[in-house]
């Protein structure tokens, strides 16, 4: 069957590592959404690190057109109507906020406008999530947070911090704390907890059984542990040439070339426009 949707995750895929989409990737996305291909950006980011990149490809305040943050916890429409959204329960924060304090791991959660640290000692990591999803930094103490815990909903919690220190703290997490959650790994420096009932995966099967198309209509780019659940739904799964070697492994596909060579050109062209 023919494609006629294409999932695309935005670090380390669309973006190259200057954070641009690069003009040859922008000419094949422009040319599959005049063929009625859906192009629809796939990210752990929240919806303020994608805007940019949706204007950029004039997919921007459409009620046709759709996005899917936070590894699946939120998908909408680009006019900003929400088709659903899993959100992280606050009891169940504090508990994982505990253990990251127990292992000495910095921890942020990510709502709607902000980015909170309840770390005084804000660390680099925490501030280039910050400056990556343009989304506003705030330090908040546990007091304060459990003050407002009615007033946010939180869309993702993260421990951001250096990759020994977040190797060890996933490695010694109890499983009773991680079966509450989807814990993915997105970067070596991060390490992202969501509502357990989505992902990536989750959240494209069910956008693609509301425009009635099957997983055969759908190709899934990605590059990383938090993309593999799309990729695996995905009819064509493509992993990026610079995938970590799991994500290489899995899917159907691999790119010739990397994110700052126009990885996703190639694949949108080799599957879909010349297919």
């Amino acid at each position: 069957m023919s494609i006629k949707l294409v999932a695309i995750d935005i670090d380390g895929t669309l973006i190259n590592d200057q954070r641009q989409i690069t003009p040859q990737t922008v000419a094949a996305i422009n040319e599959a959404t005049k063929r009625d291909v859906r192009i629809v950006l796939c990210t752990g980011r929240p919806m303020t690190g994608v805007k940019a990149y949706v204007n950029q490809l004039g997919l921007a305040d459409s009620a046709s057109e759709y996005v899917i943050c936070y590894n699946g916890a939120l998908a909408q429409a680009t006019d900003g109507t929400v088709l659903a959204h899993y959100t992280v329960d606050f009891d169940d924060y504090i508990d994982f906020e505990s253990y990251c304090r127990k292992q000495d791991v910095s921890s942020i959660i990510e709502t709607s406008d902000y980015i909170y640290t309840p770390n005084q000692d804000i660390n680099p990591y925490t501030v280039y999530e910050s400056n990556l999803v343009s989304m506003p930094l705030r330090y908040r103490s546990m007091d304060q947070l459990n003050h407002m815990r009615d007033s946010i909903t939180i869309g993702k919690a993260m421990m951001t911090d250096e990759k020994e220190k977040i190797d060890a703290a996933l490695a010694n997490m109890p499983q009773e704390l991680s079966d509450r959650f989807r814990v993915v790994r997105s970067e070596d420096f991060y390490l992202e907890l969501i509502n357990k009932q989505t992902s990536k995966g989750v959240a494209l099967s069910a956008l693609t059984d509301k425009l009635n198309l099957t997983a055969d209509n759908v190709m899934a780019i990605g590059n990383a542990q938090n993309d593999e659940s799309m990729i695996e739904f995905a009819g064509t799964g493509v992993a990026m040439a610079n995938s970590i070697p799991h994500t290489l492994q899995m899917a159907d596909v691999v790119t010739e070339n990397d994110n700052n060579h126009d990885g996703v050109a190639e694949a949108i062209e080799k599957y879909v426009l010349n297919a």
